[in-house]
């Protein structure tokens, strides 16, 4: 006896919760805009069963995310080679060990949760945290990048943009651009040579 009352009772909550559903539905949606959602709905479902999405049995951008991973995250010591292009078509480059980083990369999230008091109920903002330097980050200063010099462990900075841009790559390159490439930091690619890669 028990059993069959929890499930008509189940039951009962079931079809109670579908009606309330439809029934919130219904005075949320109305006219034009019911119709409207309808036919999206029904478009979207027409345009699926005549053209469902592909699978595939390789991804070339999980190979490649494998790769990066493969370069940077396997050797403390790899350095990276970074050539600068000012606006005049002039390069000079630096030379870090690891990537450079942009200010916009911080080691906590920049969000934190905070109480707060909404008058009839409490409950949590998402504010900006600080940063681990105790200040914060309004996240604007992404064009500059900084960096371990390779073979002084120099702090070294740079910016982009304003008809500046980089180029980096993990070994140095012997392109007819880079031929009069002018050290910008304290190692030149002959400090480095014969450094771990």
């Amino acid at each position: 006896m028990r059993r069959l009352t929890t499930t008509a009772l189940a039951a009962l909550t079931a079809s109670s919760l579908a009606f309330g559903l439809t029934a919130c539905e219904d005075t949320q949606e109305s006219g034009s805009r019911k119709s409207e959602s309808k036919a999206r709905n029904s478009n979207y479902d027409q345009l699926v069963a005549r053209q469902p999405a592909h699978t595939g049995s390789y991804s070339p951008t999980r190979e490649t995310k494998n790769f990066w991973i493969d370069t940077w995250m396997k050797s403390p010591n790899k350095l990276s080679y970074v050539y600068i292009q000012n606006a005049n078509g002039e390069y000079g480059y630096v030379i870090f060990k690891g990537l450079p980083v942009s200010y916009c990369v911080s080691l906590l999230p920049p969000e934190v949760k905070t109480p707060a008091d909404f008058g009839e109920s409490t409950g949590d903002l998402l504010v900006q945290g600080p940063s681990m330097d105790g200040t914060y980050s309004s996240g604007s200063n992404c064009n500059t990048l900084y960096g371990r010099d390779a073979s002084t462990g120099a702090y070294v900075e740079f910016s982009i943009g304003q008809n500046q841009s980089y180029f980096l790559y993990d070994k140095p390159l012997d392109l007819p651009q880079f031929k009069d490439a002018t050290p910008m930091g304290p190692s030149r690619i002959e400090d480095v040579k014969d450094s771990t890669r």
